[in-house]
């Protein structure tokens, strides 16, 4: 639990404040990208796309490293240089084919008219897959400082980018966006030369078989869970078009302030992915203890505690937070808290995914993506001509409920683990209460300040209750006496 803990600080800051300077973005793209000319939306959509042809090309091989790579029989060169050729070769295959079929593919994306956008983002997830075995090698190889400082530097790259281009030269295109995303994409290419050169490269087409035996039901959980965050904003301008009530332009405006604000409920996926970026390595490592099941249980408590807590702070300080996004997307802050939650389940449902991914049974995994991306799709394809981009906040939370119920039901019964479901349920229910009272409280309260008053308050209830009954605060030396 230290070595999870630590991890999760180096990753998670380096997330978090990855994150958070890549929200410096945000308000500036909404301030020279104006709400009604749409071009947010475009970036939301294209990046979406994005997600997904990642997902596709790497094949599931992040996992499937680990796994080969922590067993006995395997060394680790070996099932690193042999996933790096597989993930390397379909990336290049897939810039080739888009660069010769460009044409009609960016017709068919609705870019008729600006086929360069579709040639640079291919450009970019090609070489974000390329990067993708390395920064787990970093992972495998217990090197998370040069993992965040890599990230980091990206952002910071990045921002200088941005802000020579929109503010210094006065750009207002959002081909910069993804031109800029290029350049920095390209660069941090060059600091993997020292992982590259003192690997002992030997590709083993037996170990190959065996991962792609393995990996490709992860490529299937992988594709499904992707739609359940992406494809909402994938089929958005179709599905709101279809009825012919409202036009293309109509759809981009409406995907922009969306795909804004979803930016304000990110903090849980920085949470949740900090977490899997420490906690992955950590499971396969411990999978043959004794103790493994009880471990696993007490993350999923831990986690699911701090993710609540991220809910709240988010909620409760909602009127600071607000102001990342331009005032012309504030039409659509209150889907906040319904992403969150979505957020929140994903997470839970990558805890609870281990249980056959141990026992090599990942097509399990499969079958549960795809049930959730199912429910997803249905939602959003019948509700969104009707309700807009509410209908996609729902989805998320619809998809992902579906999959993680049906795991968490078949893994009792095939690998059954003794979560804490009493403390769980305490904690949600704290949850619920606490938030009821934060979305009331601007119909009573007309001050912001006395609103960020209150909420502070009742956030600090939560994180008493945390810190008196689950965390091990007494144990520490000098402060561990005030709570005994």
């Amino acid at each position: 639990m230290k070595s999870l803990a630590k991890d999760t600080v180096v990753y998670g800051l380096s997330s978090i404040i990855g994150k958070f300077l890549n929200y410096l973005l945000v308000p500036l793209y909404t301030h020279v990208i104006s709400a009604e000319s749409g071009g947010y939306g475009i970036v939301t959509n294209l990046y979406a796309y994005t997600a997904l042809v990642m997902v596709i090309l790497t094949f599931g091989m992040e996992t499937s490293f680990f796994r080969f790579a922590n067993s006995e029989e395997e060394k680790s060169d070996t099932v690193f240089s042999t996933a790096m050729l597989f993930v390397s070769s379909l990336a290049i295959v897939f810039f080739v084919t888009v660069c010769l079929f460009i044409n009609p593919l960016a017709d068919v994306m609705g870019y008729a008219g600006h086929h360069e956008y579709v040639l640079i983002m291919s450009a970019i997830v090609s070489i974000d897959v390329i990067q993708a075995i390395p920064f787990c090698l970093l992972r495998f190889r217990k090197k998370a400082l040069k993992f965040a400082m890599l990230k980091l530097l990206f952002i910071v790259v990045s921002i200088a980018l941005n802000l020579l281009f929109f503010l210094v030269l006065g750009k207002d295109d959002v081909y910069y966006v993804f031109f800029i995303n290029l350049i920095c994409t390209f660069f941090i290419t060059f600091f993997f030369i020292t992982e590259l050169t003192d690997i002992k490269w030997k590709v083993d087409m037996t170990v190959m078989r065996r991962m792609l035996s393995y990996s490709w039901p992860i490529l299937v959980l992988g594709i499904a869970g992707i739609l359940n965050q992406t494809f909402d904003k994938i089929i958005f301008p179709w599905a709101y078009t279809r009825t012919g009530l409202y036009t293309d332009a109509e759809a981009h405006v409406q995907l922009g302030i969306y795909g804004a604000c979803v930016k304000v409920a990110m903090i849980m996926a920085m949470i949740t992915q900090a977490f899997r970026y420490a906690y992955e390595p950590i499971v396969f490592a411990k999978s043959k203890e004794k103790d493994s099941k009880e471990y696993y249980a007490v993350a999923m408590k831990y986690f699911i505690i701090f993710t609540l807590f991220a809910f709240l702070c988010v909620e409760g300080y909602i009127d600071l937070l607000k102001n990342i996004i331009d005032e012309e997307y504030h039409s659509g802050l209150f889907v906040i808290p319904i992403v969150m939650v979505a957020e929140i389940m994903m997470g839970i449902y990558f805890n609870l995914s281990f249980w056959y991914k141990l026992i090599d049974k990942t097509i399990w995994g499969a079958w549960f993506s795809l049930a959730g991306c199912a429910v997803l799709i249905i939602v959003n394809i019948v509700f969104i001509p009707v309700y807009g981009y509410v209908a996609c906040a729902w989805g998320g939370v619809a998809g992902y409920m579906t999959s993680m119920v049906l795991s968490y039901v078949v893994g009792q019964i095939k690998n059954p683990i003794k979560y804490d479901m009493k403390g769980i349920i305490v904690y949600v229910l704290m949850t619920s209460c606490i938030f009821s009272v934060m979305y009331v409280l601007p119909d009573y309260v007309d001050s912001v300040v006395s609103r960020l008053l209150v909420n502070t308050f009742l956030i600090s209830l939560f994180a008493g209750h945390v810190i008196f009954w689950d965390l091990p605060i007494k144990k520490l030396p000098v402060i561990g006496r005030f709570f005994r």
